[in-house]
């Protein structure tokens, strides 16, 4: 997650793509309840793993997840925050369920819904996604897609670091403690 003071790129995100294909992938998957009491690394190795076995041991900083239909359908758990911890950058999503995105925007996880993006994306392809205008181009290809461009209010929430940070900055929640 980004903190106070720093801004998440929104325009111009670059990375190696993961692509899991399959579609329903819910919020259990990414954010197993078996790791609820576990210290946070620990927690973050339990992430897909039911998906894709030794996954989250793979990802680097930069990374960025494309995925098939209804990403994310199931809880509102906050699972962006362990993908964010992981590494990844951005989200694209066949389709990504409406809770999950409004987390993703929350937690300021750049999200992009883009049909067709499992026919124009091959895992290990270096991707750029722009969630502003909706577009993602492979630059491994030259190929490129338009999505729906996040409206101008979600974007600034991404930017400043999520809704926290933001309610912070603008005095609607008090400031954040260390336990």
């Amino acid at each position: 997650m980004t903190g106070a003071g720093s801004r998440t790129d929104v325009r111009g995100i670059t990375g190696r793509a993961w692509v899991m294909p399959q579609d329903y992938i819910n919020t259990d998957a990414i954010m197993p309840r078996r790791g609820y009491d576990l210290a946070p690394r620990e927690q973050d190795l339990l992430v897909l793993q039911t998906v894709r076995p030794g996954w989250a041991e793979q990802v680097r900083p930069g990374d960025i997840l494309v995925t098939g239909r209804n990403f994310g359908t199931g809880s509102s758990r906050p699972a962006v925050t362990l993908l964010s911890r992981l590494g990844i950058v951005a989200l694209v999503g066949e389709s990504i369920s409406e809770i999950f995105f409004r987390n993703c925007v929350s937690y300021a996880m750049p999200a992009l819904e883009l049909p067709g993006v499992l026919g124009l994306v091959t895992e290990g392809d270096t991707v750029r996604v722009d969630i502003g205008s909706g577009r993602l181009e492979n630059l491994a290809t030259g190929r490129a897609a338009q999505g729906a461009a996040m409206p101008a209010a979600l974007l600034e929430t991404i930017a400043v670091g999520g809704a926290y940070v933001q309610l912070r900055a603008e005095g609607y929640m008090g400031q954040e403690t260390q336990a």
